[in-house]
């Protein structure tokens, strides 16, 4: 985060915002340009990427499904959106740290253990790690302890749309982008590479709500897409898992989608039609 905040400083903040004698390596305005930075960047791809899935990608027809509640939309964005902020609070205080140089990121391809294949090594890492320690807290927020106090807002939308995807709980929402920041405290990680796998998790988040179930035939049972998700939002107890299919089935919790075995929210409205 710290390549952000230094090209905010360097054509924005110092020249135009902070006064003069503010020196930018200032802790309280490092808090204070990492929170504005972090909520503007976190409602940015969520609007961005929210709305070309909502209306390029996401099946407009599911909203006649009966499960899909009224005014949900603007529902889910609302929810989102006053959430937002509060999840970037304990986000901005990691990025902090890593600006202060407590996390293992490192600037040049050179500083890596292994070089290119290292940053390509550890981009796999990123996605193996981050998705099993999701798929424990994501099961985790299920606990009768914990359930209806913070995940279950989430659980309102039974069919979603991309615009559901950041609608959680602050804590909720914390807690499982938590693997995605604390992995480069525990583990070398490139800053470029690092701020590129930040919008692909909020991408993927996105997508995995946006009701488009195509899956290349040999991986269906692999990647855990919308098809997987859409039947979690649906059934609760099952596909937790975030990019990967690996720890529900080690944990027990994999459901083969509907969808799939044409039995989704797509050929119930199909059925619905016929009758």
């Amino acid at each position: 985060m710290d390549l952000v905040l230094e090209a905010a400083d360097r054509h924005l903040l110092t020249p135009y915002v902070y006064p003069a004698g503010w020196p930018e390596a200032e802790p309280c305005r490092q808090l204070l340009s990492l929170f504005v930075i972090t909520n503007l960047g976190a409602l940015a791809l969520y609007l961005l990427f929210g709305t070309l899935s909502y209306y390029f990608i996401f099946d407009h027809e599911l909203k006649k499904h009966p499960q899909f509640l009224e005014n949900q939309v603007s529902r889910e964005i609302s929810y989102a959106l006053r959430s937002l902020p509060w999840i970037s609070v304990p986000t901005v205080a990691l990025f902090f740290a890593e600006v202060r140089g407590y996390s293992k990121l490192y600037d040049n391809i050179e500083d890596s253990p292994y070089g290119w294949s290292g940053v390509f090594l550890s981009m796999l890492s990123f996605l193996f790690f981050t998705d099993m320690a999701i798929y424990w807290i994501h099961r985790g927020l299920h606990h009768k302890l914990f359930y209806k106090r913070f995940h279950k807002p989430h659980h309102l939308w039974k069919i979603a749309t991309p615009f559901a995807s950041h609608a959680f709980h602050p804590v909720d929402g914390f807690m499982q982008s938590l693997p995605y920041h604390i992995y480069p405290f525990l583990f070398p990680l490139h800053k470029v590479t690092y701020l590129g796998l930040y919008i692909f998790v909020n991408v993927w988040t996105i997508s995995i709500h946006d009701g488009d179930y195509r899956v290349p035939w040999p991986l269906r049972h692999v990647i855990n897409g919308s098809a997987h998700h859409t039947d979690h939002h649906l059934y609760f107890d099952y596909n937790y898992g975030q990019y990967f299919t690996l720890w529900d089935k080690i944990g027990g919790s994999y459901k083969s989608p509907t969808s799939f075995e044409g039995k989704g929210p797509h050929d119930y409205l199909r059925k619905l039609r016929e009758k």
